[in-house]
């Protein structure tokens, strides 16, 4: 009896999301394995459409002929069976699409490079051996990781799930290349983990992160074992990357949002950096958070999972206070000086005030001074890098002056006296540490409607602040309250928590999820009412959108909040509603299908 080829066809239309089934023919029998690339017809439009060979089967599922695979492209197996069991869960939990998913897992095809890699592995068909999915023991060091205790290491080997909190200090683990204590951290996990005969995931918000990762593990020895799946290289090095992790040595993976879907059958961690940055939210369909796909990744495969930061999201404080993690802090405890200030009495309102700029003054007799500003350019109101650079160039004229921005962004700076004025998240790593710096504008970023601005401004400035030099003043400017003292006593778990409790009583997230739904009115009114027939909790709107409809139709959008404990059923009930959507949107044969355009996006960080 002929096998059947069960194919994810590549097609954006929700209705293809499942797997169709296909006859192996003979001349394909030894090719024909599970993850490989093939193409096979689509009898209704008449033409051949990639996909990828999902598995095996000796029956077929539809009652009438088959059609046979046309080809298999490669005999490279790119869709590993961990990675394809996790973009089938990631879709169903968002009400999306596994191919949605598989483009973010899985780079393009460079052809050289894919030849390359097959010539060095005769035999890349190969499937992986029984044991391989889950982690394999192994030899493990018993030295505890630098600035913990013995807990760390006993978790991550046990296969426990962490929330950390990040030593705020530089390591030098070269001469002259400085990084973040929290990549050392990290760093020492990943190696303690291959050493054991297992893989690890380690993501990261940018690429300056993934730099000082990548600085850390060599420091290590670990560059024989790293695979760095960056989305700023040429796609044939990132391919590369990606081919090196489908074999059984174990490695080292590093990389953006997208690396928690790299293939690794024994994995013994994944860990992300400071999960409470926005770039970790994925911006494409089906739009799920980093945090939440190694949440179900480390669910799935086992191996230790590590939440680090220097300031805790409030996702990663309810995941606490559900036992789901359990907090680490260093030992003994690591805190920076952090000094609140504001103005003399009598004194005038300014942006910096006199107590700041004679911290400031002091510190650079022995190093740079660190300024953080809240936006680029030359802001009129005084508030930007550039109009800021030139007033402390005229305030201390014999100093040298260095920015750090979007436009001119930079990762280092050395150990000499100078003012480097940086926007957020651009802050250059100062050989030793910063003598001082400074925090302005907090008290005006403070203002801006949203509810996770305060979150925002704790995370930026605590991630500023682990730049200092040991001892060296943080200089809190014009802010005052609850997440000052956070900062101040380097406590940034309570305001986490206050947070928490407060969406509790609203009903906001992360206490709840809740789902958007966008498009046109006739469209969300019956995604709405399909919505209503699972457990929810309530329907806000629909209202008008800023959204513009690509036939130039009014836009509406709605928010259902409901329960974790119901997420599947919301989910299956506002998928059903996309494929009727897009299936009502039909044209004519012969004539081009528009997309849909009743968007679904659960767990919006930008609905409230």
């Amino acid at each position: 009896m002929a096998r059947v080829a069960r194919v994810l066809v590549d097609s954006p239309l929700p209705q293809l999301d499942r797997l169709f089934d296909y006859l192996i023919p003979a001349s394909l029998e030894d090719a024909a394995v599970p993850g490989v690339r093939v193409t096979v017809p689509l009898r209704s439009a008449g033409r051949l459409a990639a996909g990828l060979l999902v598995e095996i089967g000796e029956s077929a599922s539809f009652a009438g002929p088959l059609a046979a695979l046309e080809s298999v492209v490669s005999p490279a197996r790119v869709l590993q069976s961990e990675v394809w069991t996790l973009a089938r869960r990631v879709a169903d939990r968002q009400a999306g699409s596994a191919n949605d998913v598989l483009r973010l897992a899985i780079p393009p095809r460079a052809v050289r490079v894919e030849k390359a890699w097959l010539a060095a592995h005769p035999h890349p068909a190969a499937p992986r051996s029984p044991e391989s999915t889950s982690p394999a023991p192994g030899r493990v060091d018993s030295g505890d990781l630098e600035g913990y205790s013995a807990g760390l290491a006993t978790a991550i080997d046990g296969g426990e799930r962490v929330a950390l909190r990040a030593i705020p200090r530089l390591v030098e683990v070269a001469p002259g290349q400085w990084v973040g204590h929290w990549a050392v951290t990290l760093a020492q996990a990943a190696v303690r983990v291959r050493d054991a005969g297992k893989s690890a995931i380690l993501a990261v918000a940018d690429y300056r992160d993934q730099e000082q990762l990548v600085a850390a593990l060599t420091a290590l020895g670990a560059g024989d074992s790293l695979a760095a799946l960056d989305a700023r290289q040429p796609n044939p090095a990132r391919y590369q990357a990606f081919l090196s992790c489908l074999g059984e040595t174990p490695r080292i993976v590093v990389g953006p949002r997208s690396a928690v879907y790299a293939p690794a059958a024994r994995l013994g961690l994944i860990a992300l950096f400071d999960d409470g940055d926005p770039l970790f939210t994925e911006p494409l369909a089906p739009y799920a958070h980093a945090r939440d796909v190694a949440l179900m990744r480390q669910e799935q495969q086992g191996g230790a999972l590590v939440l680090a930061a220097h300031t805790r999201s409030v996702e990663a404080q309810r995941l606490v206070e559900l036992g789901w993690l359990q907090d680490v802090s260093p030992s003994p405890a690591v805190t920076p000086k952090v000094v609140p200030t504001g103005l003399q009495h009598g004194e005038r309102p300014t942006r910096i005030p006199s107590s700041a700029w004679k911290l400031a003054r002091e510190a650079l007799a022995t190093g740079p001074v660190l300024v953080q500003v809240a936006r680029p350019g030359d802001d009129p109101e005084g508030q930007g890098s550039q109009r800021t650079a030139a007033d402390l160039g005229r305030a201390f004229p014999k100093v040298r002056i260095v920015v750090s921005d979007g436009e001119r962004p930079l990762t280092h700076v050395g150990a000499e006296p100078a003012l480097v004025v940086a926007t957020r998240a651009a802050e250059p790593i100062a050989a030793g540490g910063y003598a001082a710096v400074l925090l302005l504008d907090g008290q005006r970023t403070l203002h801006k409607e949203s509810l996770h601005v305060g979150d925002d401004c704790l995370r930026w400035w605590s991630n500023a602040a682990a730049f200092a030099a040991p001892g060296a003043p943080v200089v809190l400017v014009e802010v005052a309250g609850a997440l000052a003292q956070s900062l101040v006593l380097w406590r940034q778990d309570t305001w986490a928590a206050a947070q928490l409790a407060d969406r509790r009583q609203l009903g906001f997230p992360p206490a709840v999820r809740l789902a958007t739904i966008t498009g046109r009115p006739d469209q969300v009114r019956a995604a709405v009412a399909a919505a209503k027939e699972a457990p929810i909790r309530d329907v806000l709107g629909p209202e008008p959108h800023a959204a513009t409809h690509p036939g130039g139709e009014a836009v509406e959008r709605a928010i259902v909040r409901f329960d974790y404990a119901h997420g599947a059923e919301v989910a299956t009930a506002l998928r059903g509603a996309v494929v009727r959507s897009a299936q009502a949107g039909r044209r004519p044969a012969g004539r081009t299908r528009p997309a849909p355009t009743l968007r679904v996006k659960f767990d919006d960080p930008d609905a409230l």
